[in-house]
């Protein structure tokens, strides 16, 4: 056998390489976690005319490191009046739908073990290898509105079994934040399903193949117009400035996570930044193209289509965490009121336009509207 030992008609290294996969989304993921923490506070230092972190490690570079050892080695408490087995569960409940959404993101082209092609995404394969046509989650963006709608039950379990005000008024303020903005949100990828025809997230990624003019925020400008509502609406969900509400420091002390301490507090911080690269990566697949480069085949050299696959689409993700920081250096946090309407007053409608509209240009121009428009 030239391809060694073969279990269920593939070879072993495919089912080695497979879980690989996994171990190096997840090893990725935690430490573009550890990583933003400290490339945050060194860009909002700069940004404000501060240094940032310098002193542990060269330019800081430890200071993530530091912080999780301490927070690990930190005394638990359980407050005394608190839901012990919710208060617990709450952390975990925030932080695994964050990671588990990246099973059905592809975060690249394909890769050759064994003779067998594989996919660079966690759940797909490619079952007739000679057509390397890769099968993924039909609803790929269904799961992922699904998880994105569990995480915020951790953050309402840890504000009720907390038995504190302050953490109940920030699991409350969670809640109906959530309900505001994940409307809109979906509402905006309708866009996207009505230029694709499909909820496969492959499906999608290869609709975008062919340079910068076929990535869907581009495409047409009710597109467009949903992209932008769609990452606006992404940071509401996941609470981030000046979305972040169900903490506000200034108001309800650190919200939801006032009675966490130890690494129960470092997993509810875990999942914050987890959840912010999940948004930018599902917002890369869904309307920037996904791992596809914005100018088709600048390298043609066999091999190297593989490293610019997963680059493209690692490139895109950092660029939207870095626009993520910026907005946070930038915008003071909304009053709570001034929240509530800019979603269901502003956002809504909006994106209600924009499915009505993507639906008209997809009827009326199916081979694409700017070639129609300037024909």
């Amino acid at each position: 056998m030239e391809n060694g030992m073969i279990f269920l008609g593939l070879p072993v290294a495919y089912y080695i390489a497979m879980i690989a996969k996994v171990l190096v989304v997840f090893v990725c993921v935690l430490l573009t976690v550890a990583y933003a923490t400290w490339a945050e506070r060194k860009l909002i230092g700069h940004m404000q005319v501060r240094i940032g972190p310098k002193r542990v490690g060269p330019f800081g570079l430890l200071q993530p490191i530091a912080d999780g050892l301490k927070l690990f080695f930190k005394e638990e408490i359980v407050p005394a009046q608190a839901s012990t087995f919710a208060f617990l569960l709450a952390p975990l409940i925030a932080l695994i739908p964050a990671f588990i959404a990246f099973a059905v993101i592809p975060f690249g082209g394909t890769i050759e073990v064994g003779g067998y092609k594989l996919p660079l995404q966690i759940a797909g394969y490619i079952a007739d290898q000679p057509s390397g046509k890769v099968i993924d989650l039909n609803v790929g963006v269904l799961y992922i509105l699904a998880l994105a709608s569990l995480g915020v039950y951790g953050i309402v379990l840890a504000g009720w079994s907390s038995n504190s005000k302050y953490s109940l008024l920030g699991g409350l303020r969670a809640s109906a934040q959530i309900v505001s903005y994940e409307l809109a949100a979906g509402l905006a990828i309708v866009s996207v399903f009505l230029m694709s025809g499909s909820l496969s997230l492959q499906q999608i990624v290869a609709d975008q193949a062919g340079g910068v003019a076929n990535w869907y925020f581009i495409r047409q400008p009710f597109a467009f117009v949903a992209f932008i509502v769609y990452f606006i609406c992404s940071l509401a969900e996941i609470n981030r400035t000046p979305f972040d509400l169900p903490e506000a420091e200034t108001e309800l002390v650190s919200g939801f996570g006032t009675e966490y301490s130890s690494m129960k507090y470092a997993m509810f911080f875990m999942a914050e930044y987890a959840n912010m690269i999940t948004v930018c990566a599902v917002t890369v697949t869904l309307f920037l193209g996904g791992w596809h480069e914005p100018i088709p085949q600048v390298v043609s050299i066999g091999g190297w289509e593989f490293y610019l696959s997963w680059a493209n689409f690692v490139i895109k993700v950092y660029f939207l965490i870095f626009v993520c920081m910026w907005i946070r250096a930038t915008y003071p946090r909304y009053r709570y009121d001034q929240l509530m309407a800019l979603g269901w007053k502003f956002f809504l409608p909006l994106t209600l336009l924009c499915v009505v509209g993507t639906g008209a240009v997809v009827y009326f121009f199916p081979n694409g509207f700017w070639g129609a428009l300037f024909s």
